[in-house]
């Protein structure tokens, strides 16, 4: 069943290559921001954890305990708040560092595009806030990617929205398709007990 999800990562990872390639101009993310890692629910699906647990098997030991402290810490300040929605570190993150990174969940391999919403809008990666992606776009006080903004730049490839969100790209019909399931989906930190 792994193997075909990895079938459909490959495709996947394909297409985000290709959004993330036309969007360059205003991609400002590399290795070691890992701003969207720090704060976050991180939904994936059962297959998805598999797969990731996968990866984390393959790490070394100090890696593999690294992130099982990390997770009982995380475990343990879930456990304490009384926060709703719950918002935590990645547990697979070190240093600032995805330890899992051919591993990692569909979430994390979209983040950064702007997305289409389900009511047809649009949602800019927050990190547009912070100085990253499409910030050389993004009207702060309109809370908009300005058009005025993109023609300065004099860049030919203008921003643009992509259907990745989480919920189409785990539709059943796409695991069916590639002959595997997604599964339940929860918050990452759920699927340990």
């Amino acid at each position: 069943m792994l193997q075909n999800y990895e079938k459909y990562l490959t495709m996947l990872n394909e297409k985000l290559e290709r959004f993330f390639a036309k969007q360059e101009p205003y991609i400002f993310c590399k290795k070691g921001c890992s701003k969207c890692c720090k704060n976050a629910q991180y939904p994936f699906s059962k297959i998805e954890f598999d797969y990731i647990m996968e990866g984390f098997g393959k790490a070394d030991k100090y890696t593999q305990d690294k992130i099982l402290k990390n997770i009982k810490e995380i475990k343990y300040a879930q456990f304490k708040t009384k926060e709703k929605p719950f918002t935590y570190k990645c547990p697979f993150l070190i240093e600032n560092e995805c330890k899992v990174y051919e591993y990692r969940g569909i979430i994390c391999r979209t983040f950064g595009l702007i997305n289409i919403d389900k009511e047809g809008g649009t949602d800019i990666p927050f990190c547009a806030l912070e100085g990253l992606n499409y910030s050389n776009v993004y009207d702060k006080e309109k809370h908009m990617i300005s058009s005025e903004m993109y023609k300065k730049l004099n860049i030919l490839q203008e921003p643009l929205a992509y259907n990745v969100q989480y919920e189409f790209l785990t539709d059943e019909d796409f695991g069916k398709g590639f002959g595997f399931q997604f599964g339940e989906i929860k918050p990452l930190i759920d699927w340990f007990e």
